[in-house]
């Protein structure tokens, strides 16, 4: 899933208008076409291909939004983030990618 966007650019940035303010989410949506680029959002704050302590993921989903369980979970249960079963390291598995080939 690493690459394009799963969602438009129109979605994105309704989505963003809607949903963000000074920088975190002032909520989660409940319909997941509004849901996705906001988590989207959120996964770009991982590095792809590095490992993440539980500490380091909760602390980087705290600048987001306060339930950093609810959000954690949207983010593996959508592909963005994965987890070992104990949850003691996290991964970017997903999201839009910048990448830059210049």
């Amino acid at each position: 899933m690493l690459g394009d966007p799963p969602h438009s650019a129109e979605a994105a940035a309704r989505a963003y208008k809607t949903w963000v303010r000074d920088g975190r989410l002032a909520g989660l949506p409940a319909k997941r076409s509004r849901r996705i680029p906001l988590l989207d959002l959120v996964a770009q704050d991982f590095e792809p291909g590095r490992v993440y302590s539980a500490d380091e993921v909760k602390e980087t989903l705290e600048r987001w939004f306060p339930d950093t369980a609810a959000l954690g979970r949207y983010l593996v249960d959508e592909g963005f983030m994965s987890r070992l079963p104990d949850g003691s390291s996290w991964w970017r598995s997903g999201g839009t990618v910048d990448l830059d080939v210049g």
